[in-house]
């Protein structure tokens, strides 16, 4: 690969991760907010560094080449100067993929295909509850939900209404559907799911965004590992696709 090509490459990736995280909420699809300060100076780094090479190209003496003063003439070969080391792998080129994928193509975002095939994320342990506040629906995370369900003594959630959102993932074999939730602990590579079985209606189109509100569907013992978080459903309406889909939040939009 060339050097103007490498001038160009570096730019790419430096505009790409500019443009997915300074200009654009894209960079959520692939690591956790925080991790936006640290993409924004990546990409200025890569810029300056794209910027730095193409001006030190076009200084004077910057491009020289074989035969010129400062250069290599052939009499260096066979005397241990042979090979070009400088020269850049032809493998070089797939790294023109990403960076153009990062401008004009964003890959789409974790789904239910990913979700289907991955177990649903263990709740931490928790040994107190707050009380549920006295409003119906009362508004949930998926793992506010499950923990109520199968660690809550008080059985606190036994007949509430709750309201949760998340995005639709059919069961294995057609076999009902789950309100689904995916959570970064620090990037895609180490997502995880945390899943409601949903009862009492078809399964919408998956990975449909949508708002559920129902209440618990009885199984096991309410308050131990052997209760199911499931929801017979009430109500399942199709709800926006939140800006930052890779955390458990509250259903802060009312349903419509």
């Amino acid at each position: 690969m060339k050097r103007p090509l490498q001038v160009i490459l570096l730019l790419l990736m430096g505009l790409g991760l500019l443009y997915g995280s300074l200009f654009t909420d894209l960079y959520l699809r692939y690591v956790k907010e925080g991790m936006r300060f640290i993409l924004v100076a990546s990409g200025a780094l890569l810029l300056l560094l794209g910027v730095a090479e193409a001006w030190s190209h076009r200084r004077p003496g910057g491009g020289v080449g074989h035969g010129e003063p400062g250069g290599h003439d052939d009499s260096d070969r066979g005397h241990g100067h042979g090979h070009d080391h400088s020269a850049v792998p032809h493998v070089a080129w797939l790294l023109f993929l990403p960076a153009l994928s990062l401008l004009f193509y964003a890959p789409p975002s974790l789904g239910a295909y990913t979700a289907s095939r991955e177990a649903a994320k263990a709740v931490t342990d928790q040994e107190h509850f707050d009380p549920l506040p006295d409003t119906s629906p009362v508004p949930m995370t998926l793992t506010e939900y499950t923990s109520r369900v199968q660690q809550d003594r008080e059985q606190a959630i036994k007949g509430r209404s709750v309201r949760m959102i998340g995005f639709v993932t059919p069961g294995k074999r057609g076999d009902g559907w789950y309100l689904t939730r995916t959570i970064f602990m620090c990037c895609a590579a180490d997502a995880q799911f945390v899943k409601v079985r949903i009862h009492g209606t078809p399964a919408p189109p998956a990975n449909t965004w949508v708002s559920v509100t129902g209440t618990w569907h009885p199984g096991g013992t309410l308050g131990t590992k052997s209760a199911p978080a499931a929801l017979d459903a009430r109500t399942v309406k199709k709800v926006a696709r939140p800006v930052n889909a890779y955390k458990d939040a509250l259903p802060l939009t009312p349903s419509r």
